[in-house]
């Protein structure tokens, strides 16, 4: 199914009266500081929850549900909210996703507005969550919205399945999936978490790169000892932890952990300048690695250390630290199982201790990677909705973060599509102080998914 430019015409126009009770309710959501880590109040968490049932009950589905499964300590998982309304026999079922739980706000300094207050500044919407995810969300609610407005009535069937702990690693996510498979079972699925190529340009992603995390501990004394009196033959830990970690780049930047291996040049290229820029990189500082930026990013692993337990500069006194921790981000590119990159990981930091210090790697969190192929009834229907949407072709991106949950998705319907879309833009700053969602990509986005819908009738 092609869409004529009346069709397109007649629906964004839907699309246009319905944006300001859109944009409104996303203000409502961005509200409720729904942050699932476990130090803060989880009632939030439930309260996002029952708004977010609200919303779609209002959006045609008749049977909409907040559930909740179990974690692997056997404590209850985050509510999330599932709502649904059957496929006519014969058409497949679109699930529907998105989350409704935010990373904490950090260092409400560094705001420009307060994070759980949204703030329309120009095209812009600022607010903790008004990108990720809950512009995600309102996407879907919106595109229903447009639908019912238009007076469709779509044999597809519709899942909506809005998790409340993503950002918390989605611990109850495969339990979920095991409890309530039936209820969640599609032939599609559109995973609304990602970012488009830039304002203007659409993006479907077309990889992830999977995660491996742990922590790296170095041990040299049994105590603390005055760093005059035995300081020269015995290096502290702070020192030693500093020198092992150096070993985990080469000179260029590049990854070097034996086994730690990339994958082929992406065929679209990040601008040196626009990456810059995106990532406020200061002048004067080269960048790591070699290849393309795009490649850097997307198909070669990446790795960072993102914390330090050490002695703080306030607190420090003239001994030698007998111990320092470092945790370490490892991102993994489609085809690198991430079993095997944390077993490299953990062989180069043990072959790799300093003067003989003590060694320990405690493994964390595990993700893998995603790789969607580029050509599918369901990939051939998002490009065409993009494209009428935007008025121009979507580019096929990477992405360097991780969704590790998509990996769960597939094995428990290992027969869906999986689309990877989104709502963010480079400037978004997902997960950051003063995130933002452009208002004019979030009303493309809503058009898009309208459009999807009812190209996925009869498509697979």
């Amino acid at each position: 199914m092609n869409h004529t430019e009346k069709d397109v015409a007649a629906l964004r126009a839907h699309v246009d009266e319905l944006f300001p009770a859109v944009q409104a309710d996303l203000e409502t959501l961005v509200r409720i500081p729904s942050v699932s880590a476990a130090a803060f109040d989880q009632a939030h968490v439930a309260t996002s929850a029952e708004t977010v049932a609200g919303l779609l009950r209002g959006v045609g589905l008749p049977d909409v549900r907040i559930l909740r499964s179990a974690r692997p300590d056997g404590s209850a998982g985050a509510p999330a909210v599932v709502a649904r309304r059957p496929a006519r026999t014969g058409e497949p079922t679109v699930l529907l996703y998105a989350h409704h739980d935010v990373q904490p706000p950090g260092d409400a300094l560094a705001w420009d507005t307060d994070p759980f207050e949204p703030t329309q500044v120009g095209e812009r919407l600022f607010g903790r969550g008004a990108a990720d995810d809950k512009a995600g969300l309102m996407a879907h609610v919106g595109a229903l919205r447009a639908l019912a407005a238009a007076g469709d009535e779509l044999g597809v069937g519709v899942t909506l399945f809005v998790e409340g702990e993503e950002e918390s690693g989605s611990p109850s996510f495969a339990r979920f999936l095991a409890d309530h498979h039936e209820l969640l079972a599609a032939d599609v699925i559109v995973v609304a978490d990602s970012t488009n190529w830039k304002v203007g340009v659409p993006a479907l992603t077309t990889s992830l790169r999977g995660l491996v995390d742990g922590v790296v501990t170095v041990e040299v004394l049994d105590h603390a000892v005055h760093s005059g009196m035995f300081g020269g033959p015995v290096l502290d830990a702070n020192v030693l932890l500093a020198r092992l970690v150096a070993t985990l780049h080469d000179d260029a930047g590049s990854v070097a952990v034996a086994g730690l291996t990339g994958a082929g040049e992406p065929e679209v290229d990040y601008a040196e300048a626009d990456f810059r820029g995106d990532a406020s990189v200061l002048d004067g500082v080269a960048l790591a690695g070699t290849g393309t930026i795009a490649g850097r990013l997307w198909t070669k692993p990446a790795i960072a250390v993102i914390g330090i337990d050490a002695t703080s500069v306030a607190h420090a006194s003239n001994t030698l630290a007998p111990r320092a921790a470092a945790k370490i981000s490892v991102r993994i590119p489609p085809g690198l199982e991430p079993e095997a990159a944390e077993e490299a990981l953990r062989a180069h930091l043990e072959g790799h201790a300093p003067f003989g210090a003590r060694v320990t790697w405690t493994p964390g969190e595990q993700g893998k990677a995603f790789g969607a192929p580029a050509d599918s009834p369901a990939m051939r229907a998002a490009r065409t909705a993009f494209a009428a949407a935007w008025g121009t072709e979507p580019v096929d991106i990477g992405v360097g973060g991780s969704i590790p949950f998509i990996a769960d998705l597939l094995e428990a319907f290992p027969q869906a599509a999986v689309l990877v879309t989104g709502v963010e833009d480079p400037d978004s700053r997902a997960h950051g102080a003063n995130e933002s969602v452009h208002l004019g990509e979030l009303r493309n986005v809503v058009l898009a998914e309208a459009l999807l819908l009812r190209q996925l009738a009869g498509a697979v």
